[in-house]
């Protein structure tokens, strides 16, 4: 063998120096070849180290013993020296293969951990493609579950309905009863079939129709010729129709019982016939009660405060003193046998009933009302207060709660009786309204001509009556669609949102004020005093994935005037509410300050939807521009980004833009 500088031979189990720098060797036959990896493969890194520590400590000796027979006086050539270094050489070549050994072990271990993170590379590009895929086929899944076909918009006839009329031809049962397909088809051009059916008769009705318009305009310029000869005899007939009073006997009863109503009815009726008269043709007037009870109020009723009682009757009054009290709080309160009757009819054909009357001892006009409608209104149950007969009123005109008598003169007369205070009684007796002492020319306050009083509040009360009818009606609707998480948005009022809102609404319930007040995250409103009693209060819950928004909703009785307030809580990695989270409180603004443009075409009836419908845009908007991956792991996010926004975060508060911009449809902020 040849080598340069030192070589290791392992020949017969025996290891030989070499350091000629070249020496030829013969070897025998029997010679094994040697390698170091083969060998690394075998050997136990724990033994390698120990046997490290032991050529160390074994180095460390023999230097130990060549530094003392130094120091002793031995020759550097001695024998003793020459030995103990030629065991150094042996132990340095030991350390040198155990070091070759160790780099060939780290070099190794290298390897197999590049190869097993390129296995975990490979694995994890792996999941990332199919995590992609899985949301493409969720996309997909979703777009097919939104396809609506056009023949789902058609109204089609009953299965039951469609099996009786439809021919075998078209229907073949043996075939639909098991397939909902050609169920579907056989339905469609059964369809189809009516429709070419009734189209026909369509053209036969139109060619009829204009043969009647034929005849009807023949007759027309018959009966135009004869005008002028039936004004004659109108014009000549008028003494004799003002002699029998024939066109006005209608008029002349009600006048007849007109003259027994008190002053202020009186003057109610004649301005409500007056403006029905002249400014609103729907309005009607008429007079219910007992007229010879009125007929027998030959004298002003007795005053209650007027009378005394003499000195040797006190005992009988002090014994009878409850019976007396109850017969006097009753004689008190006692209407007017008389009372008014004011419809006020809507296009819709629904009317609102407003029945007047007049306690005549406390002076005072009271109103109830019931309201008429063509459509069934008992579907929607958290609109049960709207139309209520004890609430439809309140606050016609601003803090005009109608539960207090407005004559001041009244509190005498109820501390005589023991009467604490007349809300106790407006369920029987009516709502005394400052508006309805108005109409009736009754003012407290300061003098007046009772004619101009009512005449001033006529025509803007019967606006706001029709308007509170009008607002209460539409309210049920949307309440009823509020309840099946359905938010009804007109055609006028698409373009104040995006075309696709995500979250929705999932729950619409009423609620009373005590539970309103228990809310923690509507403190701050209770605080400002903007709640009132008569206030209506509602609960509404907006979902998105894991996100659930609550609204609590108080709305003033003169909505859509005064708009529903709203304050919002958020349940979404924690609880949040506007008065811990500044984009709440921005949301809050977008319904509660921004409304103006939530009104919608007048007289602002869709602003409670739209005010929902914002909301939803809002919480997507808030949800989208999170931060969905806060701890740095890897995976879908959970609410993907599909509003467009020019910038997510503004300002130290890093307000979220939720101002939608329309026609260009992105969001930025205000």
């Amino acid at each position: 063998m040849t080598a340069e500088g030192s070589k290791i031979n392992i020949y017969q189990g025996c290891v030989c120096v070499v350091w000629s720098l070249t020496v030829c060797v013969c070897v025998p036959q029997d010679v094994r070849v040697y390698n170091e990896e083969v060998e690394l493969e075998v050997r136990d890194p724990q033994q390698d180290y120990m046997l490290y520590k032991d050529t160390c400590a074994a180095l460390a000796k023999l230097m130990e013993e060549i530094q003392e027979l130094k120091a002793g006086g031995a020759k550097v050539q001695s024998v003793e020296i020459e030995e103990r270094r030629t065991q150094c050489s042996v132990h340095f070549i030991t350390l040198k293969k155990l070091n070759r050994l160790a780099h060939m072990r780290l070099k190794k271990g290298r390897d197999q951990t590049h190869e097993a993170k390129q296995r975990v590379d490979v694995l994890h590009l792996q999941l990332q493609n199919l995590l992609y895929e899985v949301m493409h086929l969720q996309k997909e899944i979703g777009k097919c579950l939104e396809f609506r076909s056009q023949h789902e918009e058609i109204e089609l006839v009953s299965e039951e309905e469609f099996f009786q009329e439809a021919p075998a031809e078209i229907s073949r049962p043996h075939v639909t009863r098991d397939d909902q397909h050609q169920l579907t088809l056989a339905r469609l051009d059964w369809e189809l079939e009516q429709r070419k059916r009734l189209a026909e008769q369509y053209k036969m009705s139109l060619a009829r129709k204009e043969k009647i318009q034929k005849a009807i305009e023949q007759k027309r310029e018959y009966l135009s010729s004869l005008q002028p000869g039936l004004q004659n005899i109108m014009q000549a007939s008028l003494p004799v129709q003002e002699y029998l009073a024939i066109p006005f006997e209608h008029m002349q009863k009600q006048a007849e019982v007109a003259r027994h109503l008190p002053p202020p009815l009186y003057v109610l009726l004649v301005q409500a016939g007056a403006y029905g008269q002249a400014c609103d043709k729907n309005l009607s007037v008429s007079i219910s009660g007992d007229v010879d009870e009125a007929k027998a109020l030959s004298r002003p009723p007795e005053d209650s405060q007027g009378t005394s009682v003499s000195t040797e009757h006190s005992q009988t009054l002090i014994f009878f003193s409850s019976v007396q009290l109850d017969d006097k709080r009753k004689e008190m309160l006692r209407r007017h046998p008389l009372s008014l009757c004011v419809d006020l009819k809507c296009k819709d054909g629904s009317v609102l009933h407003l029945f007047f009357y007049y306690l005549m001892n406390l002076n005072i006009l009271t109103v109830k009302t019931k309201v008429s409608t063509t459509t069934d209104l008992s579907g929607a149950v958290s609109a049960g207060e709207l139309l209520n007969s004890e609430s439809l009123l309140n606050c016609l005109y601003a803090s005009d709660h109608g539960k207090e008598t407005p004559n001041p003169a009244n509190r005498y007369q109820f501390d005589k009786v023991g009467i604490t205070t007349f809300g106790d009684y407006v369920s029987d007796l009516g709502h005394p309204f400052v508006w309805v002492q108005k109409l009736g020319g009754l003012q407290f306050s300061s003098g007046g001509a009772q004619v101009a009083l009512s005449a001033s509040h006529m025509e803007r009360t019967m606006k706001l009556l029709r308007g509170r009818l009008q607002a209460r009606l539409a309210l049920h609707k949307q309440f009823s669609s509020l309840e099946h998480s359905i938010i009804p948005v007109s055609s006028e009022c698409q373009h104040l949102f995006p075309a696709k809102v995500v979250s929705g609404l999932v729950r619409w319930t009423t609620m009373s004020c005590q539970e309103f007040t228990e809310l923690g995250f509507v403190q701050h409103v209770l605080k400002a005093g903007l709640v009132h009693e008569t206030d209506l209060f509602f609960m509404a819950t907006v979902e998105r994935g894991t996100a659930r928004l609550r609204a609590a909703v108080v709305m003033n009785p003169r909505y859509p005037e005064v708009a529903p307030l709203f304050s919002l809580s958020l349940h979404w990695k924690g609880e949040r509410s506007g008065r811990t989270d500044d984009n709440l409180q921005a949301m809050e603004s977008e319904v509660n300050v921004f409304r103006s443009e939530l009104q919608g075409p007048r007289p602002g009836l869709q602003l409670l939807t739209n005010q929902i419908q914002r909301l939803c845009v809002c919480l997507d908007v808030y949800l989208e521009t999170e931060s969905q991956v806060c701890d740095g792991s890897e995976g879908p996010k959970e609410f993907p980004r599909e509003k467009m926004c020019l910038r997510t975060a503004r300002g130290p508060s890093r307000l979220k833009p939720f101002k939608y911009n329309h026609p260009q449809g992105f969001f930025s902020h205000r």
